[in-house]
């Protein structure tokens, strides 16, 4: 009889001649590197070109693979970093992606931010409750900018000692999701997200160019680490006749 064993792969666990699909082994073989502790939480995997090499298997195999622990939510990509390790436990449900979109500007308008006021900051009560910590608190007010038009008002609030170099960095060119993720002592596994309709006040109206009264879309989002730890907390004033709120959910495997 064929031994089947010498035709695997140089790559543990590959078998060439089961029915199973080659990037569903391997799917397999990386979630046991997960929770083996292999590939340490929050910690990078290794590049789609080294697991080609190693598994002897195309780069679409491995990316399917990719895929498939990204959308269970154990891996999480970051653009011009790589993939990393977001959790070690299964996640069931439902995962949630959303997006605001400029109806206003158009998908050719690139948003510019400016920064309007930074620095530490004493924030009310409720976002210390929000963000679990009696340190020091990072604050930066910021405007978006479309066609030389206020999209919408950004305030964030970060806890200093989880980006202790936020001076250094330049925030205009990202969003503060990217910063925090590409950055951060802790990276983000999870958000928290509130949304409502109030009415424009104070500073607020006037950076949006609206008058008092005015119905805002605000959303409050509240940003968590793997270990449930707060990272950062980001309030969102958006004017209601350019902006829409588009929600997507897909079914976790």
């Amino acid at each position: 009889m064929h031994d089947k064993t010498l035709d695997r792969g140089p790559g543990k666990g590959i078998d060439r001649f089961a029915q199973e699909k080659l990037y569903i082994q391997l799917t397999r073989i990386f979630l046991d590197e997960i929770t083996s502790g292999t590939w340490g939480l929050g910690r990078q995997i290794p590049t789609e070109e080294e697991l080609c090499k190693k598994y002897d298997v195309s780069k679409i195999t491995v990316r399917q693979a990719i895929n498939n622990l990204v959308t269970d939510g154990y891996l999480i990509r970051i653009q011009g970093k790589g993939t990393f390790v977001a959790n070690t436990l299964p996640v069931v449900g439902l995962a949630m992606k959303t997006r605001l979109t400029e109806e206003m500007f158009g998908r050719e308008v690139k948003l510019e931010r400016k920064i309007l006021s930074k620095g530490i900051k004493e924030p009310s009560p409720e976002i210390r409750t929000y963000l679990k910590t009696d340190g020091e608190i990072y604050y930066i007010l910021s405007k978006r900018l479309g066609n030389n038009k206020t999209a919408y008002i950004e305030e964030a609030f970060i806890p200093h000692d989880m980006l202790p170099f936020i001076e250094k960095l330049d925030i205009t060119q990202s969003s503060f999701y990217s910063v925090l993720q590409e950055k951060a002592v802790k990276k983000i596994f999870k958000m928290v997200q509130t949304i409502e309709v109030a009415q424009a006040a104070g500073d607020i109206a006037r950076r949006l160019g609206v008058e008092e009264g005015f119905p805002l879309l605000v959303i409050h989002r509240l940003f968590f680490s793997p270990d449930d730890t707060p990272v950062a907390y980001t309030k969102i004033h958006g004017r209601s006749d350019r902006y829409k709120f588009q929600t997507e959910f897909e079914k976790i495997r």
